[in-house]
């Protein structure tokens, strides 16, 4: 069984910076990937950023490219999803994924497990 607990998420001003975590317990996590998403309310859920813990391999949707930043730590068993440049539309539950193929997929049905979410709101 995999646990999934993320941190982080707050109140933030427009143009500021958060640092999101993800600590996994439970499993080896070198086969496999792990990714952000994100929910505003009345909204579909979208994906954020994701990477392969063996070789840390990255990948951003296109509205957080060049902002957000997605690394690991193999020592900690732990994802963080730096934050920068924050707007409005960022506002939303941000949760972590696991999937258990190493592969990032940009649709949540390819993720097994899943965290229960951290609330980033940006102020505007």
């Amino acid at each position: 069984q995999v646990q999934l607990v993320e941190s982080g998420g707050e109140l933030v001003e427009v143009g500021g910076s958060l640092r999101l975590s993800c600590a996994v317990s439970g499993r080896a996590l070198s086969r496999y990937s792990m990714s952000w998403f994100r929910q505003a309310p009345g909204q579909d859920g979208e994906f954020v950023a994701g990477i392969k813990w063996n070789d840390g391999t990255t990948h951003y949707a296109d509205s957080v490219k060049d902002r957000f930043i997605i690394s690991r730590d193999n020592d900690k068993n732990t994802v963080y999803l730096e934050m920068n440049s924050l707007k409005p539309e960022d506002t939303a539950l941000y949760t972590c994924a696991v999937n258990r193929f190493g592969v990032i997929h940009i649709r949540a049905a390819e993720y097994y497990y899943w965290g229960q979410g951290t609330q980033v709101t940006v102020s505007s």
